[in-house]
């Protein structure tokens, strides 16, 4: 097993039992250096990194090789969430006060633009109209997942979890049980998903919460949801899965279901439970059990 912290969260990932301790030290080698590299190129919290670069300097940019499917998807999710969903959130998160310092000192916020009056995407080329802070966190974490389980597999090993901040992929061997954690009690697990050969992926409010406002803004609005507590996606990629995890705070799941293939849980504020048929678990604390709801 290797346990680290990166990109702000901590990170488990579960490797076969007879995997050579030699082995093991060389793919955490390749694991650092991979991180690093994605951290270098899309991170907005670093000085040093591309997305600071293009907050400094409009013009035409090549993208790296691993930015298409990303890419892809925050533009479709853009369209099809009429641009609730967008990278060019940045400006607006750092303005709330989730900055590079974390000073979670809120400031005036001015509504984001919209895509098309600053980005022209035809990959590998970005061009920018004018420069712009994007910000990658509604589904770069679950994208790093899927880099680093493909990393894995290619040097051999086809059996494994890895887990950070919650957010999981699991490939080979037993199916896996996971905890759903109460939004409300976070010692206390709210139901249990089983999942197997695919990523589950959840998203609340409550962990990173400051002032008004969570890591989840509404650019029309310029507020986080309250409607919401938490939400969980699986899907076959970590990238979807934790994609999906802020679009459900801003598009009916009929929509979404139109585009793409997952199963999700979701609880309001008033501890309703609405979940889709296919959902691979349970909800068991009484509170949230007697409301549940199949939307499906």
């Amino acid at each position: 097993m290797l346990e680290f912290e990166a990109i702000g969260t901590h990170w488990q990932i579960d490797l076969p039992k007879d995997i050579a301790p030699g082995e093991e030290t060389r793919v955490r080698i390749l694991i650092d250096e991979r991180i690093e590299e994605f951290d270098k190129n899309y991170s907005r919290f670093r000085d040093d990194s591309l997305v600071t670069e293009m907050s400094k300097r409009a013009g035409e940019y090549t993208l790296p090789e691993d930015a298409k499917p990303m890419m892809d998807l925050y533009e479709k999710m853009y369209r099809i969430t009429g641009g609730l969903m967008t990278p060019l959130i940045g400006q607006v998160l750092v303005d709330a006060g989730y900055d590079a310092e974390y000073s979670l000192q809120p400031k005036p916020l001015t509504a984001p633009p919209a895509w098309d009056d600053v980005i022209d995407y035809h990959f590998p080329t970005l061009t920018l109209k004018k420069p712009v802070l994007l910000d990658f966190g509604a589904m770069g974490k679950g994208y790093l997942i899927d880099i680093v389980g493909e990393l894995l597999e290619r040097n051999g090993i086809r059996e494994y979890t890895i887990d950070a901040g919650g957010d999981i992929r699991h490939t080979g061997g037993e199916p896996l049980r996971v905890g759903l954690e109460n939004p409300l009690d976070f010692t206390e697990a709210l139901g249990i998903a089983t999942i197997a050969d695919q990523s589950i992926c959840g998203s609340a409010g409550n962990r990173r919460a400051w002032a008004n406002y969570h890591h989840i803004m509404n650019p029309a609005t310029l507020s986080s949801p309250t409607d919401i507590l938490a939400v969980w996606a699986t899907a076959k990629t970590t990238l979807l899965a934790d994609a999906l995890t802020t679009a459900l705070f801003f598009t009916d799941y009929k929509i979404l279901h139109q585009h793409f293939p997952f199963e999700f849980l979701l609880i309001k504020a008033d501890a309703s439970v609405y979940y889709s048929p296919y959902f691979p678990g349970e909800t068991f604390v009484p509170h949230y059990a007697e409301n549940r709801r199949s939307i499906g």
